[in-house]
């Protein structure tokens, strides 16, 4: 199995707990001042979070897709690699904005 394709199930875990405490502080604060900006972001992070878990469960689970990933080109799953990845920095720099001004 390439490492590439290691790496990418590896950022979706880590998409997976960043989207999980960045729900946590938009649920908290949505409770607390009810804005539509709030709400906005919950639903964002509640559709990136089903995303990233469909994406994991067709990694390590699912039997057909999970084979496939594993054989399809190196430059497909860097690709791949490279979509999570820059998806795991966006949350990162969001993460780090919103926990930084809690």
């Amino acid at each position: 199995m390439p490492i590439w394709f290691t790496v990418t199930r590896v950022a979706t875990v880590l998409n997976l707990a960043l989207l999980c405490a960045l729900g946590y502080v938009w649920v908290r604060n949505y409770r607390r001042i009810r804005t539509r900006f709030t709400l906005g972001l919950l639903v964002f992070g509640a559709f990136l979070l089903a995303e990233n878990g469909y994406a994991l469960y067709l990694y390590l689970l699912d039997p057909t897709t999970s084979h496939w990933f594993s054989e399809i080109p190196q430059r497909y799953t860097v690709s791949i690699m490279l979509l999570t990845l820059f998806q795991f920095g966006a949350l990162a720099v969001l993460s780090w904005i919103t926990l930084d001004s809690e």
